[in-house]
């Protein structure tokens, strides 16, 4: 495509957008939905068979900071995406609605092209992504990226793998696990309800009390553990990280599910006993036959404040 056609083909993502194009690189490579910034420059130098900084100091962007990710990450200014874009062949909004940290906040349209580094909380930082996806993805040319994972895509139910913690240097193989898949279908479906990324927030909270304190589901939750370290072998040697808290996430991965779509459909208007019929609902829909969880419980707190 030549430097005209790329110009006229890209919907106007704001003024950046509007600038000149250098010349546009040789290969086209595409961006991973929600793709870490330094995971996909990293692909991209790779393609050209070189490192990071060589890639950014030809296109002319000058770096600030020092950093790797996913402990830290990597954000462009304008004028710096814009020149990225071109050198892969892809157009700029394109790589604004993949890469979410790809602009840096506070930059101007016009100003200089610079890249900057700089710390992320581990909570937010990226994960591993499914390596059969970035191998489709990158036409065989590497196995390895790293996503910044949205609220509603733990697992990648089609390759069967994960990454619940940016700890993990690997993903997770959750084959032996097929109850994750169902919780993802599960999942999606709650991604389109007006109240499923709040009841999402609460449930995950809630979950991951139950689990430290082992409380309701801890026999459950420790079989489904078991089952993933005897398949993941990284879970043992994961350093001074522990197999319980690098599959954390994942192992409480259906009953999250189950608990925020029960908790996003309750009624408004509970009536004088706000926690009677659903404490029942609850309990059948994680599958326990008794389920009296103590006045403290973090369940019984939601259910009050809730509004």
């Amino acid at each position: 495509m030549s430097q005209a056609a790329l110009v006229a083909s890209a919907p106007v993502a704001g003024a950046w957008a509007q600038l000149p194009l250098p010349a546009p690189g040789v290969f086209r490579v595409r961006p991973l939905a929600f793709e870490a910034t330094a995971s996909y420059l990293q692909r991209l130098a790779g393609a050209y068979r070189l490192t990071l900084p060589q890639l950014l100091d030809s296109a002319g962007i000058t770096v600030h900071g020092h950093g790797t990710s996913p402990a830290a990450g990597l954000d462009l200014s304008p004028t710096a995406a814009r020149r990225v874009a071109a050198v892969a062949r892809v157009r700029p909004d394109v790589l604004t609605r993949a890469l979410p940290g790809l602009l840096q906040d506070g930059t101007t349209d016009a100003g200089p092209a610079t890249a900057r580094w700089g710390p992320v909380e581990r909570r937010h930082q990226a994960v591993r992504a499914c390596t059969m996806c970035v191998r489709h993805h990158s036409h065989g040319a590497t196995c390895t990226a790293w996503v910044h994972r949205p609220w509603h895509r733990l697992v990648c139910w089609r390759h069967q793998q994960a990454a619940p913690d940016p700890r993990l240097t690997s993903t997770l193989r959750t084959g032996a696990v097929p109850e994750l898949a169902t919780a993802h279908h599960s999942h999606q479906r709650l991604q389109r309800h007006p109240r499923g990324a709040s009841a999402w927030m609460a449930a995950r909270a809630i979950t991951t009390r139950w689990y430290d304190h082992q409380q309701h589901l801890t026999h459950r939750w420790h079989h489904r553990l078991h089952q993933l370290v005897a398949g993941n072998p990284q879970l043992r040697r994961a350093g001074n990280a522990s197999a319980v808290l690098l599959a954390r996430d994942l192992v409480t991965y259906p009953e999250t599910v189950a608990l925020a779509r029960t908790l996003a459909t309750l009624p408004h208007h509970l009536g004088a006993c706000p926690t009677r019929v659903p404490l029942g609902l609850i309990g059948h829909r994680l599958g326990l036959d008794r389920f009296s969880p103590a006045p403290s419980d973090p369940l019984h707190t939601y259910l009050r404040s809730r509004p």
